[in-house]
């Protein structure tokens, strides 16, 4: 019941998808009935030729030349129709589909980010590509056939009932056991059909992180455990998939066993018509194509069904992402940051990732423009928690935090954030070239810009040295460039826009020693002025630092500077003396 109803849900979805479309679909719905009446045409026209056909001499060459040019005409206009449609069939499709997908990726773009964090990269993008995929492939399957298939059942009735009545009442008391058939099966075949496409996404999240990580799983010789992992995933996959295919494949055969009982019971009674006088051979002739022309839109309705199945449960996937939950908007009466001075108020502020586990509680800072500000602390204190809310990654959930005295809230989320650098331990890089890279938060940058700004990150001498230089193509990933260089690059990046507020997490982590002291007096000239955020495991790298605030468990349990802090010899003095030894 319940899948019948999320069933009946997201076909009402694909339909408002479809509304835009509506005229074509109206001339398709038109160019179906043109082509099925054609066809239906021809029967007749072949009834008529056979029933010139008497007996030795007594056949009306004449008549038969004419009406095997008028069947040449019609079956020329069936080909055009049945081309146009396809044709626009096709484009409907496809335009539906691009839709879907760019509403997708739209609410990537607004997505909340504990649903990105929750989620594999895998898992959403087969949700984009391989479930739009196989809902495109449903899609035109009963837009190319399900339309032609109901209207020549329909329009094949009609040209019986003008026929004969009694053999058509036979063709009607047979075939709804066709349909019967095919209901029972299909409404079993959509839960199976969804469960497919969630293991699918399951095993193609898990492909992704495995590629991604590969240097690590034979670093730790996790190679087997790995197979294992795959092949479970696999072999669930193979049950789904066998047991949705079953179900769905048995359709074909019980319809077209049904057919068959129409079929001869149109010919049984047909003939017993003929011998008594009340059919002539080419009528009978005539219902006999007919019936094989009416049962077979129930074969080609029924492998559409499967189909639809299919592209409904991946379509369900799909319209999942589409609604989930987006970031509110900015209010209507939203400022626009520009020019900030840098003055950051954190009042009181709640948060947690999870209800009911509190990670930060009653945070209380206040930081003055030009003030460097270092969050120091054990794994998972929530120092980076802090650089997402500052950032609006995530929304306080209880006090508040003001930039210049205007609650984040009460500012355009794009302002803000270009109000702040970021440099992070992780890095990223887009597909394109290095100039564009750096360039990527000022895009009209000029290359001298960009030059002084890889310089200052010390960036520059390597990408001298690469094939290109500045126009070399590096991959997504940053293609064989080291980790060191790529950070060089995401460093480069911020001394091109210099905004007024900084955040450096760990953001000189994967970089040799030599380069990281020309790095931190890079960093120092440009924090001059600048209010920054700096989360640093290596507390070396904060001693000057003009407040440090110590955190353990969502709270700031000690707060001072470098030689403050030691001399309480407090938390902050027993994480420093456990990375240098005391003299």
């Amino acid at each position: 019941m319940k899948g019948q109803k999320a069933q009946k849900g997201t076909l009402g979805k694909v339909l408002r998808y479809i509304r835009p479309y509506w005229a074509l679909v109206a001339l398709s719905i038109f160019l179906a009935a043109v082509t099925v009446a054609s066809s239906l045409y021809i029967p007749i026209l072949t009834g008529d030729a056979v029933d010139l056909i008497v007996g030795p001499g007594q056949v009306d060459l004449a008549a038969i030349f004419r009406i095997l040019v008028e069947v040449g005409v019609v079956v020329a206009v069936t080909a055009v129709s049945q081309w146009v449609m396809n044709l626009l069939n096709n484009r409907i499709t496809y335009r539906v589909v691009r839709d879907i997908r760019s509403a997708a990726f739209r609410k990537l773009q607004v997505l909340l980010l504990h649903y990105v964090d929750a989620h594999p990269a895998g898992e959403v993008v087969s949700r984009m590509i391989a479930d739009v995929d196989q809902f495109a492939d449903g899609l035109l399957m009963g837009f190319t056939q399900l339309f032609s298939g109901v209207i020549t059942i329909v329009g094949t009735l009609g040209f019986m009932l003008s026929v004969n009545v009694g053999i058509t009442a036979v063709v009607v008391v047979i075939t709804p056991v066709s349909l019967v058939v095919a209901a029972f099966i299909a409404k079993r075949t959509y839960d199976m059909f969804r469960l497919q496409s969630q293991v699918r996404g399951e095993q193609t999240g898990f492909v992704e992180e495995m590629v991604e990580g590969q240097k690590v799983v034979q670093a730790f010789g996790r190679q087997e455990e790995t197979l294992h992992r795959f092949e479970e995933l696999n072999e669930r996959l193979r049950k789904c998939s066998l047991r949705a295919i079953f179900f769905s494949s048995i359709t074909n055969p019980s319809t077209r066993f049904v057919n068959s009982l129409v079929y001869t019971g149109v010919g049984v009674v047909g003939a017993l018509s003929v011998v008594s006088g009340n059919l002539s051979v080419g009528q009978l002739s005539c219902f006999l194509s007919y019936a094989n022309q009416y049962t077979k839109p129930f074969n080609e309705i029924s492998g559409v069904v499967t189909e639809l199945q299919n592209a409904l449960a991946c379509a369900g996937r799909v319209f999942e992402l589409i609604e989930e939950p987006a970031q509110l908007p900015d209010g209507p009466d939203a400022q626009v940051l520009e020019g900030a001075r840098g003055q950051v108020d954190i009042d009181h502020v709640d948060f947690s990732y999870r209800p009911g586990q509190r990670l930060i509680e009653d945070f209380t800072l206040q930081v003055q423009p030009g003030q460097r500000v270092a969050l120091v602390g054990p794994t998972g204190c929530g120092k980076t928690t802090v650089i997402n809310l500052l950032l609006r990654f995530y929304e306080v959930q209880g006090g508040s935090i003001q930039v210049d005295g205007t609650d984040t809230r009460q500012i355009t989320r794009k302002s803000l954030r270009r109000s702040f650098g970021m440099v992070l331990q992780d890095t990223w890089l887009k597909e394109g070239t290095v100039r564009e890279n750096i360039a990527y938060g000022r895009p009209d940058a000029t290359l001298e810009e960009v030059v002084q700004a890889a310089k200052a990150a010390h960036a520059h001498s390597f990408i001298q040295r690469l094939p290109q230089g500045y126009d070399t193509v590096i991959g997504g990933e940053g293609g064989s460039i080291s980790q060191g260089q790529k950070q060089l690059l995401c460093i480069a990046r911020v001394m091109l826009c210099l905004p007024p507020l900084l955040i450096l997490d760990e953001a000189t982590s994967s970089i040799d020693t030599r380069t990281e002291i020309r790095i931190q007096k890079a960093f120092a000239r440009m924090m001059e002025g600048r209010t920054s955020f700096i989360v640093a495991h290596r507390l070396s790298t904060i001693r000057d630092a003009d407040v440090i605030l110590v955190m353990r468990d969502g709270h700031i349990v000690e707060q001072g500077d470098h030689h403050s802090l030691l001399a309480q010899g407090g938390f902050y003095a027993e994480l420093y003396n456990s990375q240098f030894e005391q003299s």
